[in-house]
């Protein structure tokens, strides 16, 4: 019965997020559409026809697979860190740890609400490449599983950021000075292989360009990195992440006062 009740729980915590953020879509889902094809026309049309072949692939081949991820990544983040910061914000998220609910409960609701926005404007951002583009797929299983994994990374990240935040401009700290550069470094719009030996090593710190590389080895069949080293990375943060998000919950860091 209390498996049953948990299950509710969730369902009822994903359910309220996925329509928080779809009740907004002209805020949530249509700006990162406008923004990629943006990133489209000028990265992959205008500058892409001057660079030519990256990888054995056109330039905007190459890049698409990236600009994709890099909105997935910018919008699991956003939704949770935004949302939370909110329940947190107007006292209702006290209700939450009053009520029979376990805190991992209230974690995998949470994440799961970033994880569908961010896939949702995933699809869009592909069908939207589409115009420019035509698609090849390697491999379906690397695309899905990454995208999956990806976005629980950064849903998870967003909800820790929401926890120490103490006003709505911390939480656009981290995405502004942390996210962004991290994202612009992480093999989105270049090979690293075209990089130092030395510089090659630095960006192998970079956890994104794990998630990149995997997500374009799905797409393209080609990576920079190990497939299966990405894959325990990406599982290594999420196991790390997840461990810290429930702990601070179950404290109460950020959130009794």
């Amino acid at each position: 019965m209390k498996i049953l009740n948990y299950g509710v729980a969730l369902k009822s915590i994903w359910i309220k997020e996925c329509i928080r953020f779809l009740r907004i879509w002209v805020q949530t889902l249509v700006p990162p559409a406008i923004t990629m094809t943006l990133y489209f026309v000028i990265f992959g049309s205008l500058i892409g026809s001057r660079i030519g072949e990256m990888g054995g692939f056109s330039y905007m081949e190459f890049i698409v697979p990236g600009l994709i991820m890099m909105s997935v990544i910018t919008n699991s983040y956003s939704n949770v860190a935004s949302s939370f910061y909110s329940t947190k914000f107007q006292k209702s998220i006290e209700e939450l740890l009053v009520a029979p609910v376990p805190n991992y409960i209230i974690v995998l609701g949470y994440i799961g609400g970033g994880m569908a926005r961010g896939m949702l404007v995933g699809l869009i951002v592909t069908l939207v490449s589409l115009l420019f583009v035509d698609i090849q797929i390697h491999n379906l299983a690397v695309i899905v599983l990454t995208v999956l994994l990806t976005s629980a990374v950064f849903a998870l990240g967003g909800l820790i950021n929401a926890v120490f935040a103490n006003s709505f401009d911390d939480i656009s700290i981290i995405p502004t000075f942390v996210l962004t550069p991290l994202t612009y470094l992480g093999g989105v719009f270049y090979s690293i292989t075209l990089l130092p030996e030395f510089w090659q090593g630095v960006s192998q710190i970079n956890p994104i360009i794990y998630m990149v590389n995997a997500f374009r080895y799905g797409f393209l069949g080609v990576s920079d990195v190990d497939i299966t080293l990405a894959f325990c990375v990406l599982i290594g943060f999420i196991t790390v992440l997840f461990a810290v998000a429930l702990n601070l919950i179950k404290r109460g860091v950020g959130l009794r006062h």
